[in-house]
């Protein structure tokens, strides 16, 4: 199993002497990962725990990048119908190139209805954009100057450079129209669901990624966890690892300082980590 670490971009906690201390910690304890993620627009009643502060997702990203060397850097998910197709496939690109290859796109539909309303974004057509998003991404990564026509978007044929190779793609989500995006565009399954949910689940996309002649997706999971009880802990991530999980995001909730962070990180992956 490999272990990401989710760092705060929101809240009093996203100022970047925090940022910056908090990636380092984690780039030194070994974690594979860092992950951030996405709001643009929280509504007056949705800003318990952040104030309604919310650094951009794609740029905290390229800023991390630059302030470090090995680890990774992912998203815990890009809400996809948020931002036009060929701009995010752009600005992913940009952050690829410059980061040397670590970039991780999870991808998600989204949920906050008066976000979708403050940017214009119809959210009952979130799944389509997500689809057409996921398309163009693959499209521009794959082929030099060629045109494009799809359900929601059409290009001429334009040069997509840089054009490094393209990053993971993790889906968010728990449906089957989730699952059917794994299979069409995803490395990795990124669901929001208990242990024993997961493990039928898994059971289930194993089955049909064997029947399209493909191998296993990372399976990601992302949870808080307590450190009063190693043992508990300990457990809590064994039954994720029984259930199928091959990848587990640390969610260290509202950390008070860099240092609450950098020792949470480090009691689970010097206690708890298998």
């Amino acid at each position: 199993m490999k272990y990401g670490v989710a760092v705060r971009n929101m809240g009093p906690q996203s100022t970047a002497a925090t940022i910056r201390a908090c990636a380092a910690a984690a780039e030194s304890l070994g974690y594979d990962a860092l992950f951030v993620s996405d709001h643009l627009c929280i509504p007056p009643d949705q800003t318990e725990g952040s104030g309604g502060r919310y650094l951009d997702v794609l740029t905290t990203l390229a800023y991390l990048a630059g302030i470090t060397k090995r680890i990774r850097l992912g998203i815990s998910v890009l809400v996809a119908p948020y931002r036009p197709p060929v701009l995010t496939a752009k600005q992913v690109a940009t952050i690829q190139e410059l980061s040397g290859g670590r970039l991780i796109l999870g991808i998600g539909v989204g949920w906050m209805k008066p976000e979708f309303e403050a940017l214009g974004v119809d959210v009952r057509q979130r799944g389509r954009a997500t689809d057409e998003t996921l398309r163009v991404i693959h499209h521009l990564f794959r082929n030099q100057a060629s045109a494009y026509q799809g359900d929601l978007v059409k290009f001429p044929a334009f040069v997509f450079l840089p054009c490094p190779a393209r990053p993971e793609i993790w889906i968010g989500g728990n449906s089957e129209k989730a699952l059917t995006r794994v299979l069409e565009f995803g490395d990795g399954w990124h669901p929001m669901m208990s242990a024993d949910r997961l493990k039928p689940a898994v059971f289930q996309l194993k089955q049909q990624l064997a029947s399209r002649h493909r191998s296993n997706v990372e399976i990601v999971v992302r949870r808080g966890m307590k450190f009063d009880d190693i043992s508990a802990a300990k457990a809590k991530l064994t039954a994720e690892l029984d259930a199928g999980a091959t990848y587990f995001i640390l969610d260290l909730g509202r950390y008070r300082s860099e240092k609450e962070f950098a020792a949470g990180a480090e009691t689970f992956i010097q206690k708890v980590a298998l």
